[in-house]
């Protein structure tokens, strides 16, 4: 019959979807979706709104790097119950807890900021000196450059005259270019004149696995980067640290460094095997209750050291501790934890894995979730996504990563399903791949929801049934006998979303129209 031929030919019209190509996100190891690279045009204080916008958008190592290697379901060391003892007693009864110290800062650089040279009055045999004349390095260092305590620590002084204060502190400096990717990290940094000096001088590239030569130090005793270590404030305020920590302890193991340590700072005489060495990793036992009440930034904090843990990088007089920026802005957010306390043996010593291992071992599962799709409101999706993997089958997951609405996928299990909207709006959904061992594989894509209408049509007897899903009643259904020219005239109106028409031609066309 002609009219069951040019029907679903226009129905086929109105419930054809646009196709996108898939945009490619930047997701970082937490599954957040980072946006475009940043973009940095002049010297940026790390305490600052502008500081947080560019280091949220910033994948600080690949997701396959040991800081940000999720080692929440890593087996516990065999004598990590001897080590926890150890750490407890070396620090004394009166420091028995977690402490968390304002100490390292930094600053965002363009990568257009002028080289300024560094003299390395200690250690320029160990120091990066980026082609300057030894022993001095050329290193980015803008005029605003903070130096460790910077400003929540140093009082009424100026920057400049913390700058130029050598007080014989540990000084640390940190100077980050997002652009390239480049942390640039002293320690005893100090301004004389117009001169800066330090003790040493590492260069970290933020795009690689890669480590300091053997045996080397940095700004940390660990030969550690600090910058990717330093719990910051914008990652407390989105609820979740999304990085190990910078863990201090009072005393570590001599001759020994583990995996992604690359120095020691022990005498000869700390060789027990229940001394943490430089590297050792550390995690909040899964058991332990974050307190409800307990403030958004204390939370993100101990939710991060249960997944990412805390890796020792140097030794302290009588603390163990966690290094967390001298931000002004944190006003009284780990209140909580100085008052009431995070005892020592809350935490646990774990199995770490080496350079090939964990996530860095081959056979890394990948997700595709396909292409971004358009459709009308009501009407289900069919997601396009494969997950590729060579080693055990990955969990497979489908989850609403942001929307104005709910979402409901068919089986959110598999890669190929559908997924329903409840309201108009754009949605990115993520399609995640979790095998255990290496960093989980996400992707996204966006679905755009239109108010518009996809209409069905099927004969019944003498009239067709015609049903649709989007849009918003009342809805006027319309019909034509010939398309050009068209002769539209109302034939029904309802307020749901189906009709039974009497047919009074052999062929006819129906459209319907809503608000």
């Amino acid at each position: 019959m002609k009219f069951c031929a040019a029907l679903a030919a226009l129905c086929l019209l109105l419930a054809s979807r646009l196709v996108c190509p898939a945009t490619g996100q930047r997701i970082n190891q937490e599954g957040r979706i980072l946006g475009p690279p940043p973009e940095v045009t002049n010297s940026i204080l790390f305490n600052t709104s502008n500081a947080d916008a560019v280091v949220a958008a910033m994948q600080i190592f690949p997701v396959t790097n040991p800081w940000n290697e999720c080692i929440s379901n890593l087996p516990v060391l065999v004598n990590s119950d001897a080590m926890m003892a150890r750490i407890n007693t070396n620090v004394g009864s009166s420091h028995r807890v977690l402490e968390l110290f304002q100490e390292m800062n930094f600053v965002l650089v363009p990568d257009s900021q002028p080289l300024v040279p560094i003299e390395f009055v200690d250690y320029p045999d160990e120091s990066d000196l980026n082609g300057g004349n030894y022993p001095y390095g050329l290193y980015p260092i803008p005029t605003n450059q903070p130096i460790e305590e910077w400003p929540t620590g140093t009082g009424t002084q100026t920057l400049l005259q913390w700058q130029t204060n050598n007080d014989g502190s540990d000084r640390h400096s940190i100077t980050v270019q997002p652009g390239v990717g480049m942390s640039f990290e002293t320690w005893e940094a100090l301004l004389v004149g117009a001169d800066w000096q330090a003790a040493n001088g590492a260069i970290f590239n933020l795009n690689t696995n890669a480590l300091r030569p053997a045996g080397w130090t940095s700004g940390d005793a660990a030969g550690f980067p600090m910058f990717p270590a330093l719990v910051r404030y914008d990652e407390c305020e989105r609820g979740m640290v999304e990085h190990a920590c910078r863990l201090v302890v009072v005393q570590s193991r001599y001759e020994n460094y583990i995996y992604p340590a690359t120095h020691f700072a022990a005498p000869s005489g700390n060789t027990n095997t229940n001394l943490p060495s430089m590297g050792q990793r550390l995690r909040l036992k899964a058991g332990y209750v974050i307190p409800a009440k307990w403030t958004t930034e204390e939370k993100a904090l101990l939710l991060g050291l249960k997944k990412y843990g805390a890796m020792v990088a140097d030794n302290s007089s009588s603390f163990f501790s966690i290094s967390i920026t001298p931000d002004q802005r944190w006003g009284n957010a780990f209140a909580d934890i100085a008052s009431q306390g995070l005892g020592i043996t809350n935490f646990e010593v774990i199995q770490t894995t080496g350079p090939d291992g964990g996530p860095r071992s081959p056979g890394a599962p990948v997700a595709f979730a396909g292409p971004d799709q358009a459709t009308a409101s009501g009407a289900p999706v069919t997601l396009q996504g494969a997950v590729a993997y060579s080693n055990l089958p990955p969990a497979i997951q489908w989850a609403l990563y942001s929307g104005p609405g709910t979402v409901t996928f068919g089986k959110a299990a598999l890669t190929n399903t559908t997924a329903t909207f409840s309201a108009p709006g754009t949605y990115t959904l993520e399609l995640s791949a979790a095998d255990g061992i290496h960093a989980v594989a996400y992707d996204a894509m966006v679905v755009t929801v239109t108010n518009g209408l996809v209409v069905s049509v099927s004969p019944a007897g003498a009239n067709v049934q015609l049903t649709w899903v989007g849009g918003v009643a009342p809805y006027v259904v319309q019909a034509t006998p010939q398309l050009w020219p068209a002769t539209w005239g109302n034939v029904a109106t309802t307020h749901v979303g189906n009709v039974s028409l009497p047919l009074t031609n052999t062929t006819e066309f129906f459209r319907i129209q809503a608000p």
